[in-house]
């Protein structure tokens, strides 16, 4: 095992990892779509200013470093207070320790960097659960991941919720990202969003106008191209509410759904509906080989359920998020005797 820097790495080895996630995406999400080798230097390397992502690999070791099989991987973001952990063994290798090797180099490296907490997600329905719950991890909060398949879609139905939005607002659609003079609204937005969350904030959001611009500048770096389609009330020119979509260049006929804003004083005119829909009429223009799309939700946010099960989404797994206490966790992992 040793600490790998995904800038510097051999062609050889960054698809080897590839191969090593399709793998594990065929056993865990058979249904998800593979990876490509495309920009996942990138993917792993770039960060926010002020975060730090350091990654380890396990590999074969009788064959020159570099040019072997990458066998397991971890990396750990380093943010705020938290460090956000995320680990991959090929299924083959299941259950010889090998994921236990990885969390403790990670874990020993945030405890000497002063993180207090890690955190982690993991896939309900696979071997992730026991796996984190058996190191003392503990269950903070759960999503459901539902998606939305573009060939079921009722598209006139769609061109109904699209337009169904209350007068006195427009919508407005931002490939790439908002335009500079709306920074500042779609920042205090976000920051309305934030104070009403209560998960982990595992990939937190940005809800300050420069640090915002630096994450979408980010998230073009990193292969993730992101579409926005915001809600304006026309009588403030204040940003009511907002959809975000980014089509990762790692599996392009799969996009993510990410922040989905309405500001509470704007809720009940039809936005949350309104702006998700025309979000799916442009993804079916800009992206022909877009396929699906796949976005989380907490249990208990209603409202946004029901407005997913509206365009068609299908509710699939769920989704958890864990926290650990650093100290306890070096302790629980290192060797005896």
């Amino acid at each position: 095992m040793r600490e790998w820097d995904p800038r510097s790495a051999s062609a050889t080895e960054v698809n080897s990892l590839v191969e090593a996630v399709n793998a594990v995406l065929a056993v865990d999400l058979p249904d998800d779509p593979p990876w490509r080798d495309v920009q996942v230097r990138e993917y792993l390397a770039e960060t926010m200013p002020g975060e730090r992502r350091i990654t380890w690999v396990a590999e074969d070791d009788r064959l020159p470093e570099g040019t072997g099989k990458i066998f397991g991987h971890v990396n750990i973001l380093l943010l705020g207070d938290i460090g956000v952990l995320e680990v991959l063994v090929r299924p083959e290798l299941r259950r010889r320790g090998l994921g236990r090797q990885l969390v403790a180099v990670a874990a020993r490296r945030a405890y000497l960097e002063g993180f207090s907490s890690i955190g982690v997600e993991a896939i309900g329905g696979t071997s992730a659960i026991p796996f984190y719950q058996s190191l003392g991890f503990e269950r903070e909060y759960v999503e459901t991941r539902s998606v939305l398949s573009l060939d079921t879609v009722d598209w006139p139905a769609l061109a109904g919720m699209a337009n169904g939005i209350s007068a006195g607002y427009r919508i407005e659609y931002h490939p790439g990202g908002p335009a500079d003079h709306l920074l500042a609204a779609y920042a205090q937005a976000k920051a309305e969003a934030q104070r009403d969350d209560d998960d982990l904030d595992l990939a937190p959001r940005s809800s300050d106008p420069q640090r915002l611009r630096e994450s979408l500048e980010t998230l073009h770096r990193r292969g993730l191209k992101p579409y926005i389609v915001l809600a304006i009330h026309e009588a403030t020119g204040h940003v009511a509410g907002l959809t975000e979509v980014v089509v990762p260049a790692q599996h392009p006929e799969r996009a993510d759904q990410y922040d989905t804003i309405v500001v509470r004083e704007h809720r009940g005119y039809g936005i949350d509906r309104a702006i998700k829909a025309r979000m799916l009429f442009e993804l079916r223009a800009a992206e022909p080989t877009l396929r699906q799309v796949q976005t989380w939700n907490a249990q208990h946010n209603e409202s946004m359920l029901k407005v997913n099960a509206e365009l068609g989404y299908q509710s699939d797994r769920d989704w958890f998020e864990y926290i650990a206490d650093v100290t306890q966790l070096v302790q629980s992992l290192e060797p005896t005797g």
